[in-house]
C-alpha cells in the first residue's frame, strides 16, 4: 500500500542539521512515529516527500527551511516586561513558555532576562535551518473513521473499540 492522504503511517526517522549533527532520533523513544498523512501532523516538506512510498522503503529527505519549520523571522524576537511572566521567580535563557499571541497560543523561548525585561523568541527552534531526515517506513494502513474525525492516529485500544462498534452497532 502506497502512502496517500487519509492513511496512518508508522516510521522511524533520524533528524540531522546541515552539519550532520543528530537533532532527534525516533529509535530513542518507546515507539516509532505514527501520523495521519494529509492532516498536517508532520513537517509539510517531509509529508510531500513520503507521498507514494510504501512500507519497507527507506529514504533521505533534505529540506530547506521553507519546507521545514519556515524561515527565521527576527520580528518574532521581542523584549517584554518581566511582569508578563507573573509569578515565575527564575527565568533563564532556553526556558520555554506558552504565550497568547494575536494568532492564538504560541511557544516562546527565553533568549535573555534581567530584573525588568525578558527577551523572547517565538520562532520555532529549527526555523531557518536546512534539515535532513533519514526515514524508514514501517507500516501504512487506512485510518479509521475516529482517526479521521480526530485528525491524528488513536491508541490501538481506541481504534479497536471503533471496530467493535461497527460489529455490534
Amino acid at each position: 500500500m502506497s502512502i496517500t492522504a487519509q492513511q496512518v503511517v508508522t516510521l522511524h526517522y533520524t533528524l540531522r542539521d546541515a552539519d550532520g549533527e543528530v537533532l532527534d532520533d525516533s529509535r530513542r523513544r518507546e515507539s516509532p512515529l505514527e501520523y495521519l498523512h494529509g492532516h498536517d501532523n508532520i513537517v509539510a516538506g517531509l509529508e510531500r516527500a513520503l507521498d507514494g512510498h510504501a512500507a519497507g522503503d527507506s529514504l533521505t529527505v533534505t529540506l530547506a527551511s521553507v519546507d521545514g519549520y519556515g524561515p527565521r523571522d527576527e520580528a518574532l524576537v521581542q523584549t517584554v516586561a518581566r511582569s508578563a511572566f507573573g509569578g515565575v521567580e527564575s527565568l533563564a535563557p532556553g526556558m520555554r513558555f506558552q504565550a497568547q499571541g494575536p494568532d492564538g497560543p504560541r511557544v516562546v523561548t527565553i533568549v535573555d532576562a534581567d530584573a525588568s525585561r525578558v527577551t523572547v523568541d517565538a520562532n520555532h527552534p529549527l526555523a531557518g535551518q536546512t534539515l535532513s531526515y533519514s526515514v524508514e517506513i514501517l507500516a501504512v494502513r487506512e485510518a479509521t473513521r475516529a482517526e479521521l474525525a480526530k485528525g491524528h492516529p488513536l491508541a490501538p485500544d481506541v481504534a479497536a473499540s471503533e471496530v467493535e462498534d461497527k460489529k455490534f452497532g
